[in-house]
Protein backbone atom coordinates (compact mmCIF):
# COMPACT_ATOMS: atom_id res chain seq x y z
CA UNK A 1 0.00 0.00 0.00
CA UNK A 2 1.31 3.45 -0.93
CA UNK A 3 0.79 6.19 1.63
CA UNK A 4 1.06 9.87 0.74
CA UNK A 5 2.45 11.92 3.60
CA UNK A 6 2.01 15.68 3.42
CA UNK A 7 4.83 17.62 5.09
CA UNK A 8 4.59 21.30 5.91
CA UNK A 9 7.52 23.58 6.69
CA UNK A 10 8.12 27.30 6.86
CA UNK A 11 9.08 27.43 3.20
CA UNK A 12 6.15 25.46 1.82
CA UNK A 13 4.95 21.93 1.74
CA UNK A 14 5.74 18.68 -0.01
CA UNK A 15 4.08 15.36 -0.56
CA UNK A 16 6.16 12.25 -0.15
CA UNK A 17 5.17 8.79 -1.27
CA UNK A 18 6.14 6.03 1.09
CA UNK A 19 5.27 2.35 1.29
CA UNK A 20 4.46 0.20 4.25
CA UNK A 21 7.56 -1.49 5.69
CA UNK A 22 6.82 -4.88 4.20
CA UNK A 23 6.32 -3.69 0.63
CA UNK A 24 8.66 -2.87 -2.23
CA UNK A 25 10.39 0.53 -2.17
CA UNK A 26 8.89 3.38 -4.14
CA UNK A 27 10.39 3.81 -7.60
CA UNK A 28 12.64 6.82 -7.00
CA UNK A 29 13.30 7.19 -10.72
CA UNK A 30 9.61 7.79 -11.40
CA UNK A 31 9.36 10.13 -8.40
CA UNK A 32 12.29 12.20 -9.69
CA UNK A 33 10.86 12.37 -13.21
CA UNK A 34 7.47 13.43 -11.86
CA UNK A 35 9.12 16.18 -9.78
CA UNK A 36 11.07 17.41 -12.84
CA UNK A 37 7.90 17.39 -14.93
CA UNK A 38 6.06 19.43 -12.30
CA UNK A 39 8.83 22.01 -12.36
CA UNK A 40 8.74 22.17 -16.16
CA UNK A 41 4.95 22.47 -16.21
CA UNK A 42 4.99 25.26 -13.61
CA UNK A 43 7.59 27.07 -15.72
CA UNK A 44 5.52 26.64 -18.89
CA UNK A 45 2.38 27.86 -17.14
CA UNK A 46 4.11 30.95 -15.79
CA UNK A 47 5.57 31.67 -19.22
CA UNK A 48 2.10 31.56 -20.77
CA UNK A 49 0.64 33.80 -18.04
CA UNK A 50 3.46 36.31 -18.43
CA UNK A 51 3.18 36.32 -22.23
CA UNK A 52 -0.59 36.87 -22.03
CA UNK A 53 -0.29 39.66 -19.46
CA UNK A 54 2.66 41.53 -20.93
CA UNK A 55 3.77 39.99 -24.22
CA UNK A 56 7.18 39.22 -22.68
CA UNK A 57 9.23 36.12 -22.06
CA UNK A 58 10.51 35.48 -18.55
CA UNK A 59 14.05 36.41 -19.67
CA UNK A 60 12.84 39.70 -21.16
CA UNK A 61 10.89 40.38 -17.98
CA UNK A 62 14.01 39.78 -15.87
CA UNK A 63 15.92 42.31 -17.98
CA UNK A 64 13.11 44.81 -17.36
CA UNK A 65 13.33 44.13 -13.62
CA UNK A 66 17.09 44.75 -13.61
CA UNK A 67 16.71 47.98 -15.56
CA UNK A 68 13.97 49.16 -13.19
CA UNK A 69 16.07 48.20 -10.16
CA UNK A 70 19.10 50.20 -11.31
CA UNK A 71 17.33 53.01 -13.18
CA UNK A 72 19.96 52.81 -15.90
CA UNK A 73 22.18 49.81 -16.60
CA UNK A 74 24.68 48.61 -19.18
CA UNK A 75 24.41 45.43 -21.22
CA UNK A 76 27.55 44.17 -19.48
CA UNK A 77 25.94 44.62 -16.05
CA UNK A 78 22.86 42.70 -17.23
CA UNK A 79 25.11 39.98 -18.64
CA UNK A 80 26.94 39.59 -15.33
CA UNK A 81 23.76 39.68 -13.20
CA UNK A 82 21.92 37.16 -15.37
CA UNK A 83 24.90 34.93 -16.10
CA UNK A 84 24.41 35.07 -19.86
CA UNK A 85 26.49 36.28 -22.81
CA UNK A 86 26.43 39.88 -23.98
CA UNK A 87 25.16 38.64 -27.35
CA UNK A 88 22.12 37.16 -25.61
CA UNK A 89 21.59 40.41 -23.70
CA UNK A 90 21.77 42.36 -26.96
CA UNK A 91 19.08 40.13 -28.45
CA UNK A 92 16.85 40.53 -25.38
CA UNK A 93 17.32 44.31 -25.29
CA UNK A 94 16.67 44.58 -29.06
CA UNK A 95 13.27 42.92 -28.52
CA UNK A 96 12.48 45.21 -25.57
CA UNK A 97 13.50 48.32 -27.55
CA UNK A 98 11.29 47.26 -30.47
CA UNK A 99 8.36 46.83 -28.03
CA UNK A 100 8.97 50.26 -26.50
CA UNK A 101 9.81 48.82 -23.06
CA UNK A 102 13.37 50.15 -22.80
CA UNK A 103 15.57 52.60 -24.63
CA UNK A 104 19.28 52.85 -25.27
CA UNK A 105 21.04 56.08 -24.27
CA UNK A 106 24.65 57.19 -24.59
CA UNK A 107 26.30 57.61 -21.21
CA UNK A 108 26.93 61.17 -20.03
CA UNK A 109 30.18 60.05 -18.38
CA UNK A 110 31.61 57.77 -21.09
CA UNK A 111 30.55 58.28 -24.71
CA UNK A 112 31.66 54.72 -25.56
CA UNK A 113 29.14 53.30 -23.10
CA UNK A 114 25.46 52.76 -23.82
CA UNK A 115 22.99 52.64 -20.95
CA UNK A 116 19.63 50.94 -21.03
CA UNK A 117 16.74 52.79 -19.42
CA UNK A 118 13.15 51.90 -18.64
CA UNK A 119 10.28 53.56 -20.49
CA UNK A 120 6.86 54.28 -19.04
CA UNK A 121 5.52 51.31 -21.01
CA UNK A 122 8.20 49.05 -19.49
CA UNK A 123 7.36 50.23 -15.97
CA UNK A 124 3.68 49.55 -16.65
CA UNK A 125 4.51 46.02 -17.90
CA UNK A 126 6.35 45.30 -14.64
CA UNK A 127 3.44 46.61 -12.56
CA UNK A 128 0.86 44.54 -14.47
CA UNK A 129 2.82 41.27 -14.73
CA UNK A 130 1.82 38.25 -12.67
CA UNK A 131 3.95 37.32 -9.65
CA UNK A 132 7.10 35.93 -11.24
CA UNK A 133 7.68 32.23 -10.66
CA UNK A 134 11.29 32.86 -9.73
CA UNK A 135 10.21 35.45 -7.15
CA UNK A 136 8.00 32.85 -5.50
CA UNK A 137 10.92 30.43 -5.57
CA UNK A 138 13.32 33.03 -4.14
CA UNK A 139 10.98 33.78 -1.24
CA UNK A 140 10.64 30.07 -0.40
CA UNK A 141 14.36 29.38 -0.93
CA UNK A 142 15.46 32.29 1.27
CA UNK A 143 13.16 31.04 4.04
CA UNK A 144 15.18 27.79 4.17
CA UNK A 145 17.99 27.30 6.66
CA UNK A 146 21.51 27.65 5.24
CA UNK A 147 22.14 23.89 5.20
CA UNK A 148 18.84 23.34 3.38
CA UNK A 149 19.77 25.94 0.77
CA UNK A 150 23.14 24.24 0.25
CA UNK A 151 21.42 20.88 -0.12
CA UNK A 152 18.93 22.22 -2.68
CA UNK A 153 21.70 23.89 -4.70
CA UNK A 154 23.85 20.75 -4.64
CA UNK A 155 20.91 18.59 -5.70
CA UNK A 156 19.91 20.92 -8.53
CA UNK A 157 23.51 21.16 -9.76
CA UNK A 158 23.68 17.38 -9.70
CA UNK A 159 20.46 17.11 -11.73
CA UNK A 160 21.85 19.63 -14.26
CA UNK A 161 25.02 17.51 -14.56
CA UNK A 162 22.95 14.33 -14.98
CA UNK A 163 21.17 16.02 -17.89
CA UNK A 164 24.49 17.17 -19.41
CA UNK A 165 23.32 20.74 -18.91
CA UNK A 166 26.44 22.01 -17.13
CA UNK A 167 27.54 24.26 -19.99
CA UNK A 168 24.18 25.58 -21.16
CA UNK A 169 23.83 29.38 -21.16
CA UNK A 170 21.27 29.98 -18.42
CA UNK A 171 20.18 32.93 -16.35
CA UNK A 172 18.45 32.92 -12.98
CA UNK A 173 15.12 33.02 -14.79
CA UNK A 174 12.64 30.18 -14.64
CA UNK A 175 11.66 29.92 -18.28
CA UNK A 176 11.70 27.29 -20.97
CA UNK A 177 12.86 27.74 -24.52
CA UNK A 178 15.40 30.08 -26.03
CA UNK A 179 16.64 32.60 -23.46
CA UNK A 180 16.92 35.30 -26.15
CA UNK A 181 13.17 35.44 -26.55
CA UNK A 182 10.63 34.10 -28.99
CA UNK A 183 9.28 37.20 -30.66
Amino acid sequence: MVVRTHLKSGAGSASILRRAENEEPVDRTDESLIALRRILRATEQFGRELAQASGLTAAQFRVLQLVAEKGSITAKEISVRMGITQATVTSLVDKLVSQGMVLREKSDRDRRQTNIGLTERGAHAIDEAPDALQQRYVRAFEALKDWEQAQVVASLERVAAMLDADDIDASPVLDIGDIRGRH
